[in-house]
């Protein structure tokens, strides 16, 4: 199957489940929640060494948020409920207390499973936090330098999809650059996904396992170019580079569209082949065929 002069290798991408929550902040204006995305978003690309995979699912107008202010809404993954448990409050104390202006709700209010957020944070108060309730939700006001951080109490906690997987060559780092950033930026616009690495973008794509004692996972090398010709390699005859695109989401179908968005953008000139990283089927249940999304 080709999209274009691009061939889409048939094979899968193979992903795993994950506990998620979606986290509402709102700021001031757009540069506070730009920088509260930023901090709240950081070092989480992937839980085999963070303590969650975070990214932006979307933006929110003013009308579409709790206070009528400018707002974003946060995906953040983990393995468990209580890897999540752990992570949300730090990342929220840590990243989201402290910048100006912000506050924090609830994007998951009909979730099966809550975990405490401003219960935690609210001792940081010292003995001078206040607590409201507003309809069933209770809601934590802790005194700050420019007035009140608001934190809702538990945030909820949901069974979502992570690691579905797309890895495109290039011809050249210029254009696999060029079409990981169009790739990318498709996903972006996509609901109920996000793509967790830099810019969307890995580019130290991993396999699990490692001839090193202790590491979980190491460089896939098939995909390296300048190891071709030492291992097996997976490159295409015309590829010098290879960049993976990578998707959390919600839903097996959020992840599946977002995978098939990302195929179609990437795909062109430049782009020789597109395929995906998976184990045999041995790490995760859900299997995304690339010529069967499209």
């Amino acid at each position: 199957m080709f999209i274009g002069s691009t061939l889409i290798l048939d094979t899968f991408a193979e992903a795993f489940g994950m506990r998620y929550t979606r986290l509402i902040v709102t700021a001031f204006d757009r540069y506070w929640l730009d920088a509260a995305v930023r901090e709240v978003t950081g070092y989480a690309s992937s839980v085999i060494a963070c303590d969650a995979e975070a990214g932006v699912e979307q933006y929110l107008d003013p009308d579409q948020t709790p206070d009528g202010r400018p707002g974003a809404a946060i995906l953040l993954f983990a393995f468990s409920t209580e890897a999540l448990a752990k992570a949300v409050p730090n990342r929220t104390g840590q990243c989201l207390m402290t910048c100006p202006s912000t506050a924090v709700y609830n994007g998951l209010p009909d979730a099966p499973e809550l975990i405490p957020l401003g219960k935690h944070i609210r001792y940081f108060g010292d003995g001078y936090q206040k607590s409201k309730k507003l309809g069933e939700v209770r809601y934590w006001r802790i005194p700050v330098m420019d007035g009140e951080f608001l934190a809702v109490e538990k945030v909820g906690v949901a069974k979502g999809v992570a690691g579905g997987n797309i890895i495109l060559q290039g011809t050249s780092q210029q254009a696999a650059l060029a079409a990981a950033r169009r790739g990318s930026q498709a996903v972006a616009a996509c609901q109920g996904v996000i793509g967790p690495f830099p810019g969307g973008v890995v580019r130290s794509g991993s396999k699990v396992g490692s001839r090193y004692k202790g590491l979980i996972a190491s460089t896939n090398h098939a995909h390296c170019p300048t190891l071709r010709g030492r291992v097996n390699s997976e490159l295409v005859e015309t590829a010098n580079c290879a960049y993976e695109i990578v998707i959390d989401g919600i839903t097996e179908d959020a992840v599946a569209h977002a995978l098939a968005t990302a195929i179609r953008a990437t795909a062109g000139e430049g782009v020789p082949a597109i395929g995906a990283g998976n184990y045999g089927g041995k790490l995760g249940k859900y299997r995304f065929h690339l010529r069967e999304l499209l």
